[in-house]
């Protein structure tokens, strides 16, 4: 029982967990071959590095736990309710506020679960971040959505 309380067996069985659950789900498509590539080709090659990253991971936890290096982990509840809050504000303010504003505010709201934030990183982050998603995602990928709450 030991095992279940060391965070790197708690991440590879959580990788192990989405591995399988996305090689599932790609089932329903075409696999191909190397040569020419099917739907499902490329979600199952990525399940199954994921899914054995994760036998990897959950290995070495199981390795520390052995040797006595576990550590125990807790639940710190307010960070992760600043997290899922960071992510529901991005999916409110994409639509309305643009992309910017929500990467943004993800960043910024994000950092508030963070006891050592130094802000002045996080403001470079936010704007790093904006500046990404803007180039990789409407520039690069043509994505049709707004950038700022004007256009």
């Amino acid at each position: 029982m030991k095992l279940l309380h060391n965070r790197n067996v708690l991440a590879g069985l959580m990788f192990m967990v989405f591995g399988a659950a996305f090689f599932t789900g790609a089932l329903h498509y075409a696999l191909g071959t190397a040569a020419r590539m099917g739907p499902g080709y490329f979600p199952r090659m990525l399940a199954i590095i994921l899914f054995v990253l994760g036998v990897i991971i959950a290995l070495e936890g199981a390795r520390e736990v052995q040797r006595g290096e576990s550590d125990h982990i807790g639940w710190h509840f307010k960070p992760m309710l600043y997290l899922l809050g960071a992510i529901g504000a991005f999916g409110v303010l994409l639509p309305k506020a643009g992309l910017v504003v929500a990467a943004i505010a993800l960043v910024f709201i994000s950092a508030t679960a963070a006891r050592d934030k130094k802000w002045k990183e996080v403001f470079f982050l936010a704007a790093g971040l904006a500046t990404f998603c803007v180039l990789a995602f409407v520039k690069g990928l043509g994505l049709q959505m707004k950038i700022f709450p004007w256009s």
